[in-house]
């Protein structure tokens, strides 16, 4: 729910605010007993308290027990807010606020409304947001509202939406009786207003009135008196002016104003540009619907003079005129020297404007504009203000100054509003105020404009905006709190809003009707406050001031009778009674559709179909008959007035089908707006019943938007969806066997042989699946190459009947793990999950031993001691043997080593000082001379724990490897286990083995439960482990590849799915559709319906904390079928309880990966029929069908046409392929504004299905690229390369054919001769449309191609260059539709073979793009975009580099990219709209990158970056070429010739920098290239201290830096390299900031400069 709302739920109530209490005074009370008796209007001046009224009779609704809630209307949001701020503070219930704010619009579900109802007793919005929700059923008057507020009720008339709220829906309803008031009834109405009137008839506006909102006017009688001591009605005064000399007639005495007049007289409808290109739009035209179309805009253009350019112009001038009129000569010159100041400003850009008028059309403007002679208006001359202003504005100072002196002379704060009528005059007044010498210090003026209810640019003085001062909220705020004293304001300010109360109102204007008379006199509120009208000494106007005081005394008689006047109304209501039967309902929702409501929806369903690339989309209407003869704009001519009825067409957008596309009604309407209103009731009723629009009446597309979080969070009990994780069970665990009884007695038997080893024998609980031999483990050791392990499933064995078999095995599995997992394991612990014996169970050498050191009496050895023998004893009875294979340090917790062999040799110093720190404590100062080395030593390594069905690294294999250096034992401090070397390899290779049995069994679950009875069974095991695996497992394969295959062949089915389930859908539906579909929560759902949660594999394999599973463990995962517990954490330490919590966080885009990466698996092993069926176990909430009988369905839906356009074999010679249904590829080049009458729809939907197929066909093919396994990042990078909008518009524009061209010649030698040549036609110009705009875009795109640095370089790029031209390709700038064009012809080819992706992909390479695609894989080219490819540089060379965010000055835009602040690079372009922002940025972009990866330009920078410069010398020395590198005056490095015999000058300078910039960007070589250049020394030291290694870098002597590091440590230990480049760095940065700060002085003899402080070089 939108925060606005400020919903305030039970479950969440915050801390009250404090509730206001205001005393009811006797005529409020009356009024509110009133209104609990019947629907009244409460006619009360302003300030009497009308709004109490309203919260007092609010609260009783919230203290009933009704579930309905108080709904109250205001017409402004700004009205909304502060009524809504004042009924908060007076009740103590929730009280919501719905306003544009919080967009309405978007709250498509009923749910969310109902929530906002629940949660609230009281709604405060604007009109038009109860009546679209009424409209949309999403609010039911009846159901939902008990009481419903109209404040400033006045407005109930004619179309107001107050008015059609009660006529659509309260005259509807039943009336309302008080034993059904909980019912589907009429709610109650309550009125607020101060002028219940409008026109000049009290009696008949009081019974119209009160007939719309079924209500009685009413004022309090029984407390008049106490009402009129409350009420301050101001005291009226008039101020008579002179009528100004110049009254819009004859010359203007501004002389800017008459050259502005010279220049509008001097126009020519025909210069205007609008015109002469419809006038070139129509000769290009063939007769049609659109020709006629465009006939009429011109004929209306030219005969009202209102293109654009011509009104804005003559509204300029007539709002110029009439505030010289008005205000006077400064006035006049000052808004003509503002507004053009504004227009020709930064270079005549209008950002607000341009995208309703073209280039031209500005240049136009600006061009008459800039012949205006501006006569310049001072700013610092108040005496002129005061000569060349009018005699109303004297008089208007005058009132002014004496009202404030009155006032203050009571002791009072002067507060004054000044009503305007317009807009225009109210700047120009506000400015006079602010510079006139008499109130320019005396008062402290504002601005109040009303907002305009669109944002686009409706005209030209728009642009009068940027003039105002502040916004309005601004001012609002400025004017209560007294920071302004005097506000000038349009009529915003008469109605409602809570400006403070005011001493003074003054009307510029005189008020227009007696609601603005009353309104903006309410203003007024203070006692002794005044209310001024200025009058021109004419005195035109008294008499209508006198008829309104008289209508008021007529008013305040009729409400005070108290009599309902409804019944006496018995004028005909004429108001397009032939629109009055326009009604239409859905049963359903409530949802209704009226012909008020008709225009507005359907122009709403046009504006968001998909945005083509060349304006939105809107209805055609075509009033029957037209305003114009055809071609009245040549030949003009008298038009006589038409007094018959009209009918209408309405066409909509081609994207709409044609079978609905179009709707007429004859011409039997009384007006043309019925007309309109009636075609668009039938044009919107058949889109209702085409499934088009849903059971709210809103287009389908606002529905479809995927609730991303919430949808699993309500559709599901069992999951808690929070940003982005779901609550779910953890994976099953195939080793536990659930329930009881029968099942725990059961331990089935497994074989496991490995060559060179005995058979091992494994008893496990539950069954093992029986494994293929492709499907069996593959171990990786460093010893050997890889071999598989046989596992052979045998029969169960009884725990009744081989009991004694039972109790060896847990024994033998103690004895197998302790001797390496010991230190993690308890010895009394043996309930273990996986139990081991050998098959051969006969004594061996080892089990003599093992008996032989329990019976000896010397041994006090006792648990897991009695497997290790101390070594002097092991000597004694068996001597040095060779068959040991396990040692041990000394201790219950020492580490265990691989026994490799005796060491006879003497030690090594290394090797001693290796033994003394291994058997020599630290603090043992004699230790090392004590230590008494003996032969021979103990050679031996440590044990790598590894997973090792994971191939080694390269750096790890074989014996010799880094990590297996040896290690030599005393053999006086060494145990030996008591295993044998068999036992040993199988301890190692055991937890690898049970992983890989885990993660196959949880996959044959899955397989045997999910994917049972389906022909999915069949996907191998790897594969479907693969798909299952996370790349947190940290195994061999994960499914992030098979995820981006699956991605892409789950787009790809859907889409076909839904162009052949929905053929009425237009491209913006079935995009929706089909993300829904395809999103992660709605794949996370599925998943999680399907429980496949459970067969995810995500925990972890770590062999360095593995140990063998006890069945007391705390579950670390369920069992299949076990129900989801938290384990008993009693008697646990924190430690342990930590341990045994299951981790049931589980992304919802895991389970949305894992889905896709099954569909997937299921393509790779059974084609796109096995996917479908992976789709269907999904549902995803689609209707699946096998694909080739989804195109099929299509196919037979494509009709024949009688004629075809003649591009069609055109296009065929293109592509290489012959069309078998000509209207597929007729389709594909419609273009939406085609007008001519095919019977086809525009390109969207063939667009939409070309999209989906192009995507599959690179995806599948990037995946099985041989010998590149690109990952998904890759895979996206090189797709977004060769399937975006700018490469596929290139390849558009550079296919073409040759079409031979006969042409004859005559010459009177050889008469008539014949030249058979060639014309070449290009595919883009195929496109069938009926656009100038369209045309231009094709024209100048092309142009750009064909320039120099266009298609050579791109296509050179293209061929041999190391990277994708991206900023090329964005250069061309080309439109959206030449890449649409591309996509739905490969659309067309693969609908009209059939869905044969062969031949669609022979025509792409047709086209060239496959052949590109091949190259860009063999070539490795790099395909990243440029700014990725600049931040992937910074990240590895661990530097600040920033493209910046493009500048736009007037008519340029630039953009730079710098390193640090240096600026690397810079770009600099005309502006031609957004697109040239991405056009510089990647241009400036791509250049940067070219330069940093250019060794020479690299050290250039990076010099410069230090105010440092570099110079090449190429000369010979030895008979060899050599070219040194040279950094201020320094030799840096020298780099020879690769070639002797030819020498490349280049690739010397390059070998040059890259060694140069290796020394230098080395801290110690750098620091020594500035010892040479500034004369100092430089000296590193290095020892310890306090245990610490210290690097102390001296300069002269004096310490510049210190770098320490610890001596021993957990981590990796720094070399001396290390460390004196670590120092050097600290040391770089004070010495550079000493050069900069002094350069000229030798600093380096001072001492106390240099060695101030260690801080300093810190």
């Amino acid at each position: 729910m939108p925060d606005d709302v400020n919903a305030t739920r039970s479950d969440e109530m915050p801390s009250p605010a404090p509730i206001v209490e205001v005393r009811t005074r006797g005529y409020q009370q009356e009024m509110l007993e009133e209104s609990l008796k019947q629907n009244i209007i409460i006619a009360l001046d302003t300030g009497a308290g009308k709004t109490h009224i309203a919260v007092l009779r609010m609260k009783i609704e919230a203290e009933s027990e009704s579930r309905k809630v108080s709904w109250f209307l205001a017409p402004t949001v700004a009205l909304a807010q502060q009524q809504r701020s004042v009924i908060k503070a007076h009740l103590p219930v929730p009280v919501g606020l719905i306003s544009g704010a919080n967009e309405p619009d978007q709250w498509k579900d009923r749910a969310l409304w109902c929530r906002v109802l629940k949660t609230h007793r009281v709604v405060v919005s604007t009109h038009d947001v109860l009546l679209n929700a009424l409209r949309h059923g999403y609010v039911h008057l009846g159901r939902d509202i008990s009481l419903l507020v109209f404040d400033e009720a006045h407005h109930a008339a004619d179309k107001h939406a107050y008015n059609l709220i009660m006529r659509e829906f309260y005259a509807e309803l039943p009336p309302r009786v008080p034993e059904e008031a909980d019912g589907d009834v009429r709610p109650m109405i309550l009125g607020l207003t101060a002028s219940p009137i409008f026109g000049g008839n009290a009696e008949k506006a009081f019974r119209q009135l009160e007939l719309n909102l079924d209500v009685t006017i009413c004022a309090p009688l029984l407390f008049r008196e106490e009402l009129e001591g409350f009420v301050h009605r101001p005291q009226f005064k008039h101020v008579i002016y002179a009528e100004p000399e110049y009254c819009l007639v004859g010359s203007p005495p501004s002389s800017s104003l008459r050259s502005l007049k010279e220049v509008v007289a001097s126009l020519n409808i025909e210069e205007d540009p609008w015109v002469i290109d419809r006038r070139a739009t129509l000769k290009q035209l063939d007769p049609g619907p659109e020709r006629n179309r465009i006939d009429q805009r011109l004929s209306r253009a030219i005969d009202k003079h209102d293109t654009f350019t011509h009104k804005g112009l003559r509204d300029f001038e007539r709002s110029a005129d009439e505030i010289c009129s008005d205000l006077g000569e400064w006035a006049a010159d000052w808004y003509i020297q503002q507004v053009c100041k504004q227009a020709t400003g930064a270079g005549g850009i209008f950002p607000e404007f341009s995208f309703s008028w073209s280039e031209s059309e500005r240049n136009y403007l600006l061009k008459h504009l800039s012949r205006v002679e501006i006569a310049p208006v001072s700013d610092d001359d108040p005496e002129d203000v005061l000569q060349r202003s009018s005699d109303k504005v004297e008089k208007l100072v005058d009132v002014l100054l004496s009202e404030k002196a009155f006032f203050e002379g009571e002791g009072m704060d002067y507060r004054g509003l000044v009503f305007v009528t317009r807009r225009d005059t109210v700047l120009a007044l506000t400015e006079i105020l602010s510079r006139h010498p008499r109130t320019a210090h005396v008062f402290s003026v504002g601005s109040l404009l009303g907002e305009s209810g669109n944002s686009r640019r409706r005209s030209f003085l728009d642009i009068t905006r940027r003039l105002l001062r502040q916004p309005a909220n601004s001012t609002l705020a400025d004017f209560r709190i007294g920071d302004l004293n005097l506000v000038v304001a349009t009529a915003v300010a008469e109605e409602g809003l809570d400006i403070q109360a005011c001493c003074n109102v003054v009307r510029w204007d005189p008020p227009p009707n007696m609601v603005s008379w009353a309104q903006s006199r309410g203003r007024a509120r203070q006692e002794r406050s005044t209310f001024v009208v200025m009058l021109s000494d004419s005195l035109a106007f008294a008499p209508t001031v006198c008829e309104w005081e008289k209508l008021e005394k007529e008013m305040t008689r009729l409400y005070n009778t108290r009599k309902g006047l409804r019944e006496l109304l018995c004028e005909d209501q004429s108001v397009d009674d032939d629109d009055g039967s326009l009604r239409f309902s859905v049963e359903s929702t409530g949802a209704v559709l009226t012909g008020d409501s008709a225009i507005e929806h359907i122009t709403h369903f046009c504006s968001i179909l998909p945005y083509s690339g060349l304006g939105n989309y809107a209805p055609i209407f075509e009033i029957d008959p037209p305003d114009y003869p055809l071609g009245w704009h040549t030949h003009g001519g008298p038009r006589p007035p038409y007094t018959g009825r009209y009918g209408c067409t309405i066409t909509l957008p081609r994207l709409v089908p044609p079978c609905f596309r179009t709707f007429s009604t004859p011409r039997v309407h009384r007006t043309k707006l019925s007309a309109r209103r009636n075609v668009a009731f039938q044009a919107y009723c058949a889109l209702f019943e085409n499934e088009l629009l849903n059971e709210h009446l809103l287009p389908l597309t606002n529905v479809l938007e995927p609730e991303l979080e919430s949808e699993v969070r309500l559709l599901l009990k069992d999951v808690e969806q929070r940003e982005g994780t779901a609550r779910v069970s953890s994976q099953m665990d195939p080793w536990r066997v659930p329930g009881n009884g029968e099942a725990h007695n059961l331990w089935w038997s497994t074989i496991l042989e490995m060559d060179g080893l005995p058979p091992l024998r494994m008893l496990t609980q539950a069954a093992l699946p029986s494994l293929r031999d492709d499907e069996l483990p593959i171990i990786h050791t460093r010893e050997c190459l890889p071999f598989k392990v046989r596992v052979k499933v045998g029969t169960p064995i009884s725990a009744d009947v081989d009991s004694d078999i039972l109790g060896r095995a847990r024994e033998f599995t103690r004895r197998l793990f302790w001797p390496i997992y010991g230190t993690r394991m308890k010895w009394d612990q043996t309930d273990f999950l996986h139990l081991f014996i050998p098959v051969d169970e006969s004594p061996t050498v080892w089990n003599e031993r093992r008996d032989a050191l329990a019976s000896d009496p010397s041994s006090s050895a006792t648990g897991g001691q009695r497997l290790f023998a101390p070594y002097s004893w092991f000597e004694r009875h068996y001597g040095h043997a060779n068959d040991i294979s396990i040692v041990s340090g000394t201790g219950f917790t020492g580490k265990s080593y691989q026994f490799i062999r005796w060491h006879n040799s003497p030690a090594t110093i290394e090797e001693k000082a290796d033994l003394e720190k291994r058997y020599v404590r630290r603090d043992d100062e004699d230790g090392a001379a004590r230590l008494e080395i003996t032969y021979p030593l103990i050679e031996a390594r440590s044990f790598v724990k590894r997973n090792l069905l994971t191939p080694m690294p390269d750096e790890s294999k074989g014996v010799d490897a880094k990590s297996q250096k040896p290690v030599l034992l005393l053999k006086d401090f060494t145990l030996v286990a008591l295993i044998s070397s068999h036992e040993a390899q199988y301890a190692l290779r055991v937890p690898s083995i049970i992983r890989h049995l885990q993660m196959v069994s949880t996959a044959s679950s899955m397989r045997d439960t999910l994917f049972a009875e389906t022909a999915l069974a069949g996907i191998p095991l790897d594969l479907l482990l693969t798909a299952t695996t996370t790349p947190a497992a940290q195994e061999r394969s994960h499914y992030q590849r098979l995820e981006t295959l699956g991605d892409t062949v789950l787009k790809y089915a859907a889409s076909i799915q839904l162009l052949s389930a929905h053929p009425l859908w237009h491209e913006g539906y079935l995009a929706r559709r089909k993300d829904h579909a395809v999103s992660n929560a709605n794949l996370a759902k599925m998943a999680i319906h399907r429980k496949l949660y459970k067969w995810i594999i995500r925990d972890s394999f770590v062999p360095r904390r593995w140990k063998p599973r006890l069945a007391s463990d705390p579950v670390a995962l369920l069992s299949e079928d076990a129900r989801l517990t938290s384990p008993d954490v009693s008697g646990m330490t924190e430690k342990q309880k930590r341990r045994a919590t299951v981790k049931r966080n589980l992304s919802t885009k895991v389970l949305a990966d894992v889905v896709e990466a099954l569909i997937g698996a299921a393509y790779l092993h059974g084609g796109f029929a096995l996917g479908v069926e992976c789709m269907k176990v999904f549902d995803l909430g689609l209707s699946w069908s096998a694909l080739p009988e989804c195109v099929e369905v299509m196919y037979s839906r494509v009709p024949e046409f009688d004629r075809y356009p003649s591009q069609i074999a055109v296009v065929e010679s293109i592509l290489g392929y012959t069309f078998r249904r000509k209207a597929i590829v007729v389709e594909a080049l419609t273009h939406s504004s085609y007008q001519n009458d095919l019977a086809t729809i525009s390109y969207e939907r063939m667009e939409f299905l070309g999209d989906a197929v192009l995507d599959m066909l690179v995806t599948d093919y990037l995946y099985h690229a041989p010998g590149k396994d690109y990952g998904p990042g890759k895979i996206h990078v090189i797709k977004t390369a060769v399937v975006n909008a700018h490469f596929l518009a290139m390849l558009c524009l550079r296919a073409s054919t040759e079409l031979p061209a006969v042409m004859p010649s005559w010459s009177q030698h050889d008469g008539v001769t014949v030249a058979e040549g060639v014309q070449r036609v290009h595919l883009y110009k195929c496109l069938l449309h009926s656009s100038v705009p369209v045309i231009n875009e094709q024209h100048s795109t092309f142009a750009r191609w064909e320039r120099p640095g266009g298609c050579d370089d791109i296509e050179a790029a293209l061929e041999e260059g190391r990277a994708f031209p991206w900023s090329a390709l964005t250069s061309l700038q080309a439109p959206k539709f030449l890449s649409d064009m591309f996509e739905s012809l490969l659309g067309a080819v693969y609908l009209d073979s059939l869905g044969n992706l062969t031949v669609t992909r022979d025509v792409l390479r047709r086209l060239g793009h496959w052949e590109i695609l091949e190259r860009i894989v063999e070539r490795d080219m790099d395909v990243r975009h440029p700014v990725s490819r600049l931040y992937l540089w910074a990240g590895q060379k661990h530097e600040k580099v920033k493209c910046g965010t493009p500048k736009r000055d007037g008519k340029r835009v630039s953009c730079s990219v710098l390193w640090d602040d240096y600026e690397v690079a810079k770009v600099e372009d005309e502006w031609r709209g957004r697109v040239s922002r991405e056009d510089v940025r990647f241009a400036v972009a791509e250049e940067a990158i070219t330069l940093l990866e250019d060794p020479v330009s690299l050290l250039r920078i990076w010099l410069a970056k230090r105010t440092r410069s570099i110079e090449y010398c190429i000369e010979e020395a030895g008979g060899t070429l050599i070219c040194r590198a040279i950094v201020d005056g320094t030799t840096i490095t020298t780099a020879p010739s690769r070639d002797p015999t030819a020498p490349s000058e280049e690739e010397m300078k390059r070998a040059a920098a890259i060694e140069a910039f290796k020394k230098l960007e080395a801290p110690v070589h750098w620091l020594e290239f500035l010892s040479a250049q500034h004369r100092f020394e430089v000296q590193y030291q290095i020892y310890e201290e306090d245990g610490e290694k210290v690097c102390c870098v001296c300069v002269d002597g004096y310490e510049a830096a210190k770098f320490k590091c610890p001596v021993k440590g957990p981590g990796p230990i720094m070399t001396e390299e290390e460390m004196m480049a670590a120092a050097a760095k600290d040391a770089i940065e004070g010495i550079e900031q000493r050069i900069m700060a002094d350069d000229a002085v030798d600093i380096w003899e001072d001492a106390e400069l240099f060695h101030s402080s260690e801080e300093d070089w810190k």
